[in-house]
């Protein structure tokens, strides 16, 4: 049973075949255009990709082919319904081949990485220590909220990383279940964490470890068993398939032991009334126990989708083209004096397209705000949901006011305490990065053209 019956994504799967070879992957979005405010429009510079991704035409057109035979899933008799059924459970072990997983592991869908830590946050047992870094992203620092938590300080190497942890897991009480979450690659910073050493740090003091890989997957391979680590979580809008889904993939004994993440249809194997008038249930030992409700087959089969593509794609292409981009934005902001790059592990550490600056002098949303209205480039500003990291690499109060994605209240050329974040992937041209770097350097050479005032906490063109 074919859920596509045109060729619409074939031709989709073809270009991206030949672009990997020559330059960025076709996504939508790449010949928009936006209009300056200094007068005429240019072709929007999307370099937030830390954020969201654009989703990739391939994805895209995949969708698109299955869309008019789109269908509820699971149980439904006819033809749509089990289509749709085996296009949502052929992208189960397309993600699962995707992740490199063990046999018996389970591939579970969810809204986001956001939501698979949540969930896991749920289902780990009620006696748990979780380990977690300062430095990680607030869908990784905050659903551990019952669970006896131990916050890591930020550590300066890889080295010092997997010290910390060892130390840490050498003091624990010696027993009961213990649970390390770490990041695979810093929102922040971009930065390469070492997730098989930590791994087998975990491992050799009986803890389990899971892995936020949503700054990861979109840039490298990400293999369950190379680095053997116990689950990965990541989300579809960071992998060019922007429609909802996420993964929470691995170990099936937790996930099996734990109450339904939602309780509702779907979850449910059977339900059964008793004579004092409650009800009995009994529970999928599967994915579905955790997956109630209607299940975003559409956001399902683009995160599918994507993962084929890229691993068509080549992700030894991918990162060779990728660390030619980080170069180039590298280079060119070590040109400029007044720029300050954030770094916990050094200049030299392996890392992903996503790089966080200070400019001397800027307020860091005036400057996000130039970028945007006067060279059509969009990049992020704030503390990038990652707030105790971000003040410790600005060295500010890290009791100081902020929210997140969205920056302190500050006058245009006030100091900020926030940071600039600029981000790319397997869909940006050269072109995108060349102009961002051009632009940096005429801003703090010239100025900025138009004047700014402050709306709401933000620095927004006056048109006054």
């Amino acid at each position: 049973m074919s859920a596509r019956p045109n060729t619409a994504a074939d031709t989709a799967a073809a270009e991206t075949a030949d672009a990997c070879c020559t330059g960025p992957l076709p996504v939508l979005g790449r010949d928009v255009t936006v209009p300056l405010v200094t007068g005429g429009e240019v072709t929007y510079a999307a370099l937030d990709y830390a954020a969201s991704a654009p989703a990739l035409q391939r994805v895209w057109d995949d969708v698109a082919a299955y869309a008019p035979y789109y269908g509820s899933v699971h149980r439904g008799a006819g033809y749509l319904s089990q289509l749709s059924t085996d296009l949502f459970e052929q992208s189960r072990a397309t993600v699962a081949a995707f992740l490199d997983c063990r046999d018996g592991d389970q591939v579970v869908f969810t809204r986001s990485t956001t939501d698979s830590l949540n969930l896991l946050a749920q289902v780990v047992p009620g006696d748990c220590q979780v380990f977690v870094f300062e430095t990680e992203h607030h869908a990784s620092l905050l659903p551990w909220r019952d669970a006896r938590v131990t916050y890591l300080d930020a550590p300066r190497t890889p080295a010092q990383a997997v010290e910390t942890l060892e130390r840490a897991l050498a003091d624990r009480e010696p027993y009961g279940p213990a649970l390390v979450c770490v990041t695979g690659a810093s929102n922040v910073t971009g930065e390469l964490w070492p997730v098989r050493e930590l791994a087998a740090a975990a491992h050799a003091h009986g803890a389990r470890i899971v892995l936020d890989a949503a700054q990861l997957a979109p840039h490298h391979p990400v293999s369950v068993k190379d680095l053997d680590v116990d689950w990965v979580a990541f989300s579809g809008h960071k992998l060019y398939a922007p429609f909802g889904s996420g993964v929470l993939a691995g170990r099936a004994d937790w996930l099996q032991a734990a109450e339904p993440y939602l309780a509702g249809g779907g979850a449910s194997r059977t339900v059964a009334r008793r004579a004092d008038g409650g009800v009995d249930v009994e529970w999928h030992t599967t994915a579905a126990r955790h997956e109630a409700g209607s299940p975003n087959v559409i956001g399902v089969y683009s995160i599918a989708s994507a993962c084929k593509a890229l691993t068509e794609a080549g992700f030894d292409t991918l990162v060779a083209r990728e660390r030619h981009l980080i170069d180039t934005v590298r280079a060119g902001l070590a040109e400029v004096p007044e720029v300050r790059v954030l770094s916990l592990f050094g200049d030299d550490a392996p890392r992903v397209g996503v790089i966080s600056f200070v400019v001397e002098g800027w307020n860091s949303s005036h400057f996000a705000a130039a970028l945007s209205a006067e060279y059509g480039i969009g990049v992020r500003d704030g503390l990038f949901c990652a707030h105790p990291l971000v003040r410790t690499l600005l060295g500010s109060d890290p009791q100081g006011p902020g929210e997140c994605g969205a920056p302190e209240p500050a006058a245009p050329g006030e100091r900020s305490l926030n940071a600039i974040r600029v981000s790319f992937g397997a869909g940006t041209p050269d072109e995108h990065v060349e102009r961002f770097v051009g632009a940096v350097k005429e801003l703090v050479r010239d100025g900025a053209r138009w004047k700014y005032r402050t709306e709401e906490g933000r620095c927004v063109p006056d048109r006054g």
